[in-house]
């Protein structure tokens, strides 16, 4: 049985034992402040059972959890318990570590990082300076509603020198500041009160213990948040990093395929987006291949290898790998890779592309291939089933003798996430959309038919990877805002980032 800390929100922050033992996981018991990206980390065999508290609203009873942990562990699984932050800190674990104890229940402690100090941090405020304070203090905002006297000693807390944070307690910070004036702090104190901290939905309220109140309730901010009180506040003026990343904030939805949108999501949550995955493909292998084994069998036939994706490489080396070989037996033909992410792929596998186009374009790629002299040489083509036939036709046509041979296929994702998407394009809150092929563009607009009017795409930004995408964008009458010069990833985020900044948004 483990009693995990999850962190403050950001999924990056949670400890690396604590991911270990995610992954291991028969039960996963979590929070509703626990990151959902970390329930994928847990295997797809794996229970997992939402324990959630927000404000009054109890999902489970705290002693149903207790006897829930108890019974599941003493059935002989690996349980976990994912509490947000630490679970020593506010966060009832002692209760629960108490109650396991009590029912002989062997436990671990994993700690996680506090939003008391992570996301002071993610506001640019550090709690202890040695130029305003060198403490700190740790106060509930929400003490136990059947408590007769407060066990809070407002009046060597109001005195102090020290910083204060008070977590869970933005409903009640009316009453935490009138009692701190009244207890002696001076009402000028500055004030910070931060909601989901660590996020990019990241929101934060400065102002004094005379006038936070007012200006949170100004905001219509709601928990969760945390309250920051003491001189330090004043750093946060030069010390304000996270919410100044140029993407911060922005709602950007990603339609690449879930298993290859991890660097574009990583990529623009690094820049400060808050990342909608909406998948609008699914990559499946051609498996069995009789037709790429046949191939591979005769691959010392072939003058040429030319990889069109990184999809292909991936499923042309799982084959290889199946038959007992590896790059060795690629050895007598010469590697053709049709841009740098896919001849970065063939350099993980060891092999440094021969022919790399300075153009992308099915053209570039045909002249650059003339100019090697592949006229007249056998070419092998691993490639996805539905593509474009130019650059075979064309090679073909020039006289090379082309075998095209399909290693994966692409399918239409279409999952119950296009409701709420339409939502929230319609309220207006998605920033941009991303396309990074064909195919992620003609399966959105298949995916929202009927559920969003044409007026409300046409106020989000629509960003594409290259022309071919932009092209078939303008099929459904839009266009392209943004369009990477170079097709690839990190430059679609980079022009992405210009064009925020060029723009002024």
């Amino acid at each position: 049985m483990y009693l995990i800390g999850s962190g403050p929100g950001d999924p990056g922050l949670i400890t690396l034992k604590a991911i270990e033992i995610i992954r291991k996981a028969d039960v996963l018991v979590y929070d509703h402040l626990a990151n959902s990206k970390l329930l994928s980390e847990a295997t797809d065999a794996a229970e997992k059972v939402y324990a959630g508290k927000e404000s009054s609203e109890h999902t489970l009873a705290q002693d149903k959890i207790n006897r829930l942990l108890a019974d599941m562990a003493k059935e002989g699984k690996t349980v976990v318990r994912l509490k947000g932050g630490d679970p020593f800190i506010f966060g009832r674990g002692g209760e629960e570590a108490e109650y396991l104890a009590s029912q002989s229940v062997p436990f671990e402690i994993v700690p996680g990082i506090t939003s008391a100090i992570a996301v002071p941090a993610y506001a640019g405020i550090p709690l202890t300076h040695r130029d305003y304070t060198t403490s700190v203090a740790f106060i509930t905002g929400h003490e136990r509603p059947d408590k007769e006297k407060s066990a809070i000693p407002w009046k060597e807390l109001a005195t102090g020198p020290g910083t204060l944070v008070f977590l869970m307690g933005v409903k009640n910070l009316p009453l935490i500041c009138q009692t701190l004036i009244r207890n002696g702090r001076p009402p000028k104190t500055p004030a910070a009160v931060i909601r989901w901290g660590t996020l990019a939905s990241q929101q934060t309220i400065i102002g004094t213990v005379s006038d936070i109140t007012q200006r949170v309730e100004d905001a219509g901010l709601k928990p969760p948040a945390i309250i920051v009180i003491g001189e330090v506040v004043r750093l946060r003026e030069d010390l304000n990093w996270f919410e100044k990343r140029p993407l911060f904030g922005k709602r950007i939805v990603v339609t690449r395929s879930r298993a290859q949108a991890s660097q574009l999501v990583e990529l623009l949550e690094g820049q400060g987006a808050q990342v909608i995955e909406y998948p609008t493909i699914r990559i499946q292998p051609v498996d069995p291949n009789p037709e790429l084994e046949k191939a591979i069998k005769q691959i010392e036939s072939y003058d040429w290898l030319l990889f069109t994706s990184v999809n292909g490489v991936e499923c042309f080396f799982n084959c290889l790998d199946r038959m007992g070989l590896d790059a060795r037996a690629l050895c007598m033909a010469k590697i053709g890779a049709i841009g740098p992410a896919t001849a970065g792929s063939l350099l993980n596998r060891g092999i440094k592309a021969d022919f790399v186009p300075q153009s992308y374009k099915a053209e570039g790629i045909i002249d650059g291939l003339l100019a090697m002299g592949i006229k007249g040489e056998k070419v092998l083509v691993p490639r996805a089933a539905q593509a474009r036939e130019i650059l075979p036709e064309q090679l073909t046509g020039e006289g090379a003798d082309v075998l095209v041979v399909p290693v994966y296929e692409t399918f239409p994702e279409k999952g119950p996430e296009a409701d709420e998407l339409a939502m929230s394009i319609k309220s207006g809150d998605v920033f941009m959309i991303t396309f990074t092929s064909s195919s992620t563009v003609t399966n959105f607009f298949s995916s929202i038919e009927g559920k969003i009017g044409k007026e409300d795409l046409n106020r989000i930004v629509m960003a594409c990877i290259g022309p071919v995408t932009e092209k078939t964008l303008a099929e459904f009458g839009f266009s392209a805002r943004i369009v990477s010069k170079v097709y690839t990833i990190p430059e679609l985020v980079n022009a992405i980032v210009e064009y925020v900044d060029v723009q002024g948004i």
